[in-house]
């Protein structure tokens, strides 16, 4: 569960302002190491859109080099050659 922290920071308003305007992360340091990355909730959603996709193409080439689940393209070539001969049938 994330963490949620107020607005009443004296720099959260430029700090939100250029998350937003940037569509990208803001990395903060602390005694010169990274220490947080801050980025506005649209690129927070993108990117777990992101992982989640890749996590779910991950398992479906698992599935077919298993053996489990066929690849599209043999699919539908399959579909095609059925629609095919119905229609010369």
């Amino acid at each position: 569960m994330p963490t949620i922290k107020s607005s009443t920071d004296p720099h959260y308003n430029d700090l939100s302002a250029f998350c937003h305007q940037n569509r990208e992360p803001v990395f903060i340091t602390k005694n010169g190491q990274g220490d947080l990355a801050v980025m506005s909730i649209e690129l927070y959603e993108t990117m777990q859109g992101k992982l989640e996709l890749y996590r779910l193409l991950s398992e479906s080439r698992a599935d077919v080099n298993a053996g489990r689940k066929r690849p599209l393209a043999d699919v539908m070539q399959d579909l095609r050659q059925q629609v095919l001969g119905q229609a010369n049938g």
